[in-house]
């Protein structure tokens, strides 16, 4: 049982970093609102927002020059690779 938490903490780590990676696609290519890109960020900030949403409050992003730079993702990446350990 311990395993397949584990292995699901594993996969939602996986989409937060997807999320991450299609997030900055869509910002930095100004990526259309109908393109499957969007379509696909979107579906998975489903899955990783709720999450985000109350560290985003707690943790401000810092600025680097003209560019915000948002570590809540990191903060939760952390959070669950040490829960995922703990269940070791």
């Amino acid at each position: 049982m311990l395993d397949l938490i584990r292995s699901l903490l594993g996969i939602y780590i996986l989409i937060v970093i997807l999320r991450i990676i299609l997030g900055m696609v869509v910002e930095f290519g100004r990526i259309p609102w109908g393109h499957p890109v969007r379509r696909v960020t979107d579906i998975l900030g489903l899955a990783v927002d709720p999450l985000l949403r109350p560290l985003r409050r707690v943790l401000p992003p810092v600025a680097l020059g003209s560019v915000n730079l948002d570590l809540s993702p990191m903060v939760l990446i952390a959070g669950l690779l040490i829960l995922q350990n703990i269940l070791r």
